[in-house]
């Protein structure tokens, strides 16, 4: 960047040094975090709504007969589908925030000597971003481990599957088979007095052939991964706005009214 204490230069310059100033104040980090998390809310609030109403589709169709079998993962899915639309809204609100936050300690700190002075409260609030943006870190922490167990459960229906095709391939008997499920009830989809609850043989193996299938893990997959995204722009946010806190402590630890 060009000597701000040079008015000469600057009026030589013209647009393109302050062009330059001003892509210096841009906040880099929560720039790159914001799009992350956006990216990240995009996949896992798109994906996994229409996951989980695929989820009550094949739980519907293969492994409840009764509707009381199912009308707890159907009222669990229902509600769970609205606390998306409230994530979705609340993230982009959120992020823009901290990107508003991240402009504004960037600029604090970049221009210490010039006309821009940032109050105590100013500081108190970015304090404030640290520990909120922290404890949703550690809340989308639990959020994102729990995205892999319909990850898990589909990963192990296809490895069981596959299993089941070399099976039919290579021994002509259906009963050599058979005896290979998939229980819904074991991962806590179902409760354990659903019937039938599980798929076993070559109903599994037509199970795994179907769209809907194929369609919803590859949906859980989308949302695992957007969920890791957004963790990792939380993390970022975290870091950046630590940072710039930091900063704006030290100046005023020796001095430097910024």
């Amino acid at each position: 960047m060009f000597p701000v204490r040079q008015p000469w230069l600057c009026k030589a310059l013209g647009c393109y040094d302050c062009c330059i100033r001003c892509l210096g104040a841009v906040p880099y980090p929560s720039l790159v975090a914001t799009l992350l998390c956006f990216t990240g809310m995009a996949l896992f609030c798109g994906c996994g709504h229409e996951a989980l109403a695929n989820t009550e589709v094949l739980a519907e169709t293969y492994f409840a007969r009764n509707i009381q079998d199912y009308v707890v993962l159907a009222s669990f899915i229902k509600y769970f589908q609205y606390v998306i639309y409230g994530l979705a809204s609340f993230f982009f609100l959120y992020c823009i925030l901290l990107l508003a936050e991240g402009f504004y300690t960037t600029s604090a700190v970049k221009q210490t000597f010039g006309e821009f002075r940032s109050t105590r409260c100013g500081r108190c609030l970015s304090l404030t971003f640290i520990i909120v943006t922290y404890v949703l870190a550690v809340i989308w922490l639990a959020v994102f481990a729990f995205t892999a167990i319909p990850v898990f459960f589909f990963f192990n229906m296809a490895q069981t599957c596959h299993t089941i095709n070399i099976l039919a391939e290579t021994t002509p008997s259906i009963n050599q088979h058979g005896w290979i499920c998939m229980d819904a009830r074991q991962y806590g989809l179902l409760p354990w007095n659903a019937m039938p609850g599980k798929a076993c043989g070559m109903t599994l193996a037509s199970i795994c052939k179907t769209k809907e299938f194929f369609v919803t893990y590859d949906l859980y997959i989308a949302a695992f991964a957007g969920a890791g995204i957004a963790l990792l722009a939380l993390f970022m946010y975290v870091v950046a706005t630590t940072y710039n806190y930091a900063v704006l402590r030290f100046l005023g630890r020796k001095g430097l009214r910024c």
